[in-house]
C-alpha cells in the first residue's frame, strides 16, 4: 500500500487538489447563476454576468503562460487562489446584477494563474502517467465542478444564503493555495524554454497560435466546444426555471447530469480513443454534440433536457480527451507554459462568445432556440477535419501523438 501511494504520489495529490478547485468554481458558478435569477436579472444582464466571467481569463491567459515558463507554477497558483478568495469576499456584498457582474469580472482576472499553472504541470507529467489518462486533467476538475458543486451550492445557499455561500467559496480558495505545493513542486522548469514577460514574448505566443497549423486547428475546436458548454452551463438553469417551472435544485441537476457523463467519458474513453484515432474520434464527438443541441433546442417535454445534457456531456468528453493529448504533444515542441497559456486563451475566448453573444441572440430568438445555432458550427468543423486535415502522419492517432511527444522531449525537435 505504501509503495502504491509512493508510486502514484503525484496523480493522487493532483486529483485531490484539482477536485477541490473544481468544486469551489462549480459552487461559485451555480451560485452566481441562481443569484442573478433571484435578483431578477434580464436576459441581457444574464449574458453580461456570464460573459465577464471569461474577460479576465481571456486577457491574462497568455501573460500567465509566459510567467509559468519564467517563474514556474507554484507561486502563480498560490497568488491566483488568494486573490480569487478576495474577489469572492467582494461578491458576498453584491446586492444587484451590476455589482455581481463587476465582482465576477475581478475574479476572472485571478483564475488563469490557477488553471494555466495546473495545465502546465499536468502536460509535463502526462509523459509519465500515460496518454490514456489525458482526460484526467479535465475529469478531476469536473468532478467538483459538475457533480459536487451544483448540488452543494443549492444546499449551502439554503443554509447560509448567497452572502454566506460566497464567504465559504473564498475560504476554499485559501485552502487550495495551501495544498497546491504538493502538486506544483513536481514541475521542472526547462532552461531552454525560460522566458521573461515582455511584448516580444507575448507576440511570439500569439504568432504560435496563428502560425502553427496543428495549434490553429485544435484551438478552433477548443473555442467552439467551450462556447457551447458555457452557454449550456449558464443558461440551462434559467431556461429550466423560467420556461419549465423547475425548482432551483432540479435546474442545477441538469448541470450535474451533463457533468456526470462528461466526467465518465474523460476517465473511461482515453484508451478507446487511442485505438479509434483522432479523426474518427472528432467526427463522432461532433455528431453526438449535434444530436444534443438538436434535442435541447426543440424539445417541448422537460425530460428531454436531461437526455440532451447527457449527450452533450458524452460528446464534449470525447472531444476533450483528444484535444488535451494534442495540446500536450505540441507543448513538448514549443514549451508547455506557452501551450498551456494558448489552451487557456482559446477555451475562455469561446466561453466569452458563448455567454455574451449567446445571451444577446437568446434575448431576440429565445434562450432555448439558440442551441440550434451552434449546430452549423459543428458541421463546419467536421467538414474542415474531413476535407482539409492538418494532421501529419505522426499524429494520425492519439497513441502516435503521445509517442511523438516523447521523441520530441528527448531529441528536442519535431518528429
Amino acid at each position: 500500500m505504501v509503495e502504491f501511494f509512493e508510486r502514484n504520489r503525484f496523480i493522487l495529490a493532483f486529483v485531490v487538489l484539482n477536485a477541490i478547485a473544481g468544486m469551489s468554481v462549480g459552487v461559485a458558478k451555480i451560485t452566481t447563476s441562481l443569484y442573478a435569477v433571484a435578483l431578477n436579472a434580464s436576459a441581457l444582464e444574464l449574458s453580461l454576468i456570464a460573459g465577464v466571467q471569461s474577460v479576465g481569463v481571456l486577457l491574462m491567459s497568455m501573460p500567465v503562460g509566459v510567467l509559468v515558463d519564467q517563474y514556474g507554477p507554484k507561486r502563480l497558483f498560490m497568488a491566483g487562489s488568494l486573490l480569487g478568495g478576495v474577489g469572492y469576499l467582494l461578491l458576498s456584498r453584491a446586492q444587484a446584477p451590476l455589482p455581481l457582474a463587476l465582482g465576477s469580472l475581478f475574479v476572472s482576472f485571478c483564475m488563469p494563474s490557477r488553471f494555466v499553472s495546473m495545465n502546465a504541470v499536468f502536460m509535463q507529467q502526462l509523459e509519465k502517467v500515460g496518454v490514456a489518462r489525458a482526460g484526467w486533467l479535465r475529469g478531476t476538475h469536473m468532478i467538483g465542478f459538475f457533480l459536487i458543486g451544483p448540488a452543494l451550492a443549492v444546499s449551502i445557499i439554503h443554509s447560509v444564503n448567497y452572502s454566506g455561500t460566497y464567504l465559504l467559496i473564498a475560504l476554499s480558495f485559501v485552502l487550495t493555495a495551501a495544498l497546491s505545493p504538493y502538486v506544483t513542486s513536481h514541475y521542472q522548469r526547462s532552461a531552454a524554454s525560460a522566458r521573461k514577460l515582455s511584448f516580444v514574448s507575448l507576440k511570439a505566443q500569439f504568432n504560435a497560435l496563428f502560425s502553427d497549423r496543428e495549434l490553429v486547428q485544435i484551438s478552433a475546436i477548443e473555442f467552439s466546444c467551450q462556447a457551447i458548454n458555457q452557454y449550456y452551463t449558464f443558461f440551462i438553469v434559467a431556461i429550466a426555471i423560467n420556461h419549465y417551472g423547475f425548482s432551483a435544485h432540479t435546474a442545477a441537476s441538469l448541470v450535474s447530469v451533463q457533468g456526470a457523463v462528461f466526467i465518465l467519458a474523460l476517465f473511461t474513453l482515453g484508451g478507446w480513443v487511442q485505438r479509434l484515432g483522432v479523426l474518427r474520434a472528432y467526427q463522432l464527438s461532433f455528431t453526438v454534440m449535434g444530436i444534443a443541441l438538436l434535442l435541447l433546442g426543440v424539445c417541448q417535454k422537460p425530460e428531454w433536457l436531461w437526455v440532451g445534457g447527457g449527450c452533450l456531456g458524452l460528446g464534449s468528453g470525447l472531444l476533450q480527451t483528444v484535444n488535451i493529448s494534442r495540446f500536450a504533444t505540441i507543448g513538448a515542441r514549443i514549451g508547455r507554459g506557452s501551450v498551456a497559456g494558448i489552451n487557456a486563451f482559446a477555451g475562455p475566448s469561446g466561453s466569452l462568445m458563448g455567454g455574451v453573444l449567446g445571451g444577446m441572440v437568446g434575448q431576440m430568438l429565445g434562450l432555448q432556440k439558440t442551441f440550434l445555432l451552434f449546430i452549423p458550427v459543428l458541421l463546419g468543423l467536421s467538414m474542415v477535419i474531413r476535407w482539409r486535415p492538418m494532421l501529419s502522419a505522426a499524429y494520425a492517432n492519439v497513441g502516435l501523438a503521445a509517442h511523438g511527444a516523447s521523441q520530441v522531449s528527448s531529441n528536442g525537435k519535431d518528429k
